[in-house]
């Protein structure tokens, strides 16, 4: 078999862990073995080797098969930009902007460029796992499906399904949604997974039985809900706070709309001294060290979110008694003095005035700069590495003060009264030495035990994967994969 697929009842099922966790289990035993997701719709993405541009659940799930991450992995990826509307990325580039009739039309041209993405795949290793996403169920999106039973009845792969019993009602999710399938559909449906269970299992087993008997398909496992597990998201916002455990930093963080690569946030989250929140709408702005101001898709309606908010004003407060704000790409863009996008790269052409923190201005230019850096803090040997995402050009004064030196190329701006940083880098705070200096930088004082987040991941993917073995029926996954 060259493909299976994990398909889910419901968004945030668990799609992307499973995969996840199964890619490490399989590659830990010797597969070879790789991540496919055909279509997915995120603003958390990733920057491949070869310049790509992919989701990041799907670069986590590349790194739990022991490989660097590639455009062919995810060859369609949608970042909406709007209710209505998304950039749409085929192959790792920017192919256009399109609305939802519009993709919906355009699903059949997509469709080859994602069989395409995966007979390249399928040609260089064993097996590929592939990820539906939201649900097989959603019958207003069946025609030309790329992204669930219809990519894996053009490949003649089995499905497993995946549901949450968190959520409740599992039993309903699992049987509602096989009772909307097609009858191929429904064959090609191998196995089910019951995802995030807590509590005795000899109180479920009753339902397992029952299910397996009205269904006829076998329950391949009952995963345990794994408490604090923490890896790359795929897009939802996950936990809203942080508690420290010896509370040194309070960093504040408006919850965007289009928030993107919001998984700069989750070193902050780990690190034992610094006090995370995110902050939604109508939500008071509580007290902080530091209000960072991460990345965002549409920078403009996110800034002119922000002040519908209050947020200017609480920032100005904020920095007269003597707290720093950080911005990170879009958040950087916000601290200058005005953001002009004359073309509507990222929303309705024109310019917004910006927070004036920084006096520079930025204009967004089409040609998205995509890379991984490395370089070091201005005026100090501390390594730092991460990436670039981004449409916008920044120039003006505050620049001649750059926070970073990537290989001779400055980056970024420290205000002169230094409370005012930004930056491009996504990923500043995932390697300890870098988080240690940037956060002494923000206020964090004496020694803080910062995370190395990839060495965290790592185990956490191993925790995962030991999960995952222990609750599956490894000899029925034996005989469904093959052998």
């Amino acid at each position: 078999m060259a493909t299976l697929m994990i398909q889910g009842t419901t968004s945030d099922a668990g799609k992307s862990t499973v995969v996840a966790g199964l890619c490490r289990l399989l590659a830990r035993r010797g597969v070879s073995v790789a991540p496919f997701k055909p279509q997915n719709m995120a603003l958390n993405s990733a920057v491949t080797p070869e310049g790509g541009e992919i989701g990041r659940s799907t670069a986590l799930q590349a790194i739990a098969c022991g490989l660097a991450p590639h455009a062919d992995m995810n060859p369609v990826l949608l970042k909406p930009e709007t209710d209505r509307g998304a950039q749409v990325i085929l192959d790792g580039r920017v192919h256009g902007h399109m609305d939802a009739l519009d993709y919906h039309a355009f699903k059949c041209q997509a469709r080859e460029t994602v069989l395409s993405a995966w007979d390249r795949l399928t040609s260089r290793h064993d097996l590929v796992i592939a990820e539906g996403a939201g649900s097989p169920a959603e019958i207003n999106l069946r025609q030309n499906d790329i992204a669930n039973m219809g990519f894996a009845e053009a490949v003649d792969c089995p499905v497993w399904l995946v549901a949450d019993i968190d959520r409740g009602g599992v039993f309903a999710q699992l049987v509602g949604t096989l009772a909307l399938l097609g009858d191929s559909e429904r064959a090609r449906t191998t196995g089910l997974l019951i995802n995030r269970f807590r509590g005795d299992l000899s109180l479920l087993e009753p339902g397992l039985e029952w299910l397996t008997g009205h269904t006829g398909k076998p329950v391949l496992g009952v995963l345990p809900y794994l408490k604090g597990l923490l890896l790359d998201a795929e897009d939802g916002l996950g936990l809203t706070e942080s508690a420290a455990e010896t509370p040194g930093l309070r960093v504040v963080v408006p919850a965007l709309p289009r928030i993107s690569n919001h998984t700069d946030l989750d070193a902050l989250r780990l690190h034992p001294r610094v006090e995370l929140t995110l902050v939604g709408p109508g939500r008071a702005i509580p007290p902080a060290d530091v209000i960072l101001l991460p990345g965002s898709k549409s920078t403009a309606s996110d800034l002119a979110w922000l002040r519908r908010q209050g947020w200017e004003a609480a920032i100005r407060r904020h920095l007269r008694y003597g707290g720093r704000v950080l911005g990170i790409c879009g958040g950087f863009q916000m601290l200058g003095e005005a953001i002009d996008d004359p073309d509507g790269l990222e929303g309705e052409p024109g310019g917004v005035p910006g927070l004036g923190l920084l006096a520079m201005r930025t204009r967004m230019v089409a040609g998205k700069q995509l890379c991984n850096v490395r370089g070091t803090l201005a005026g100090e040997a501390v390594a730092v590495s991460g990436y670039e995402i981004h449409n916008g050009v920044s120039d003006g004064p505050a620049l001649a003060r750059p926070l970073l030196d990537l290989g001779g190329r400055p980056d970024g701006a420290i205000s002169e009264d230094g409370q005012v940083l930004g930056t491009y880098l996504h990923g500043l705070f995932d390697e300890a030495p870098a988080a240690a200096a940037l956060l002494a930088r923000l206020g964090l004082a004496g020694e803080g035990a910062a995370v190395d987040l990839a060495a965290h991941r790592e185990r956490e993917l191993d925790r995962l994967a030991d999960a995952l073995e222990a609750s599956l029926d490894m000899a029925a996954v034996r005989r469904l994969l093959g052998g």
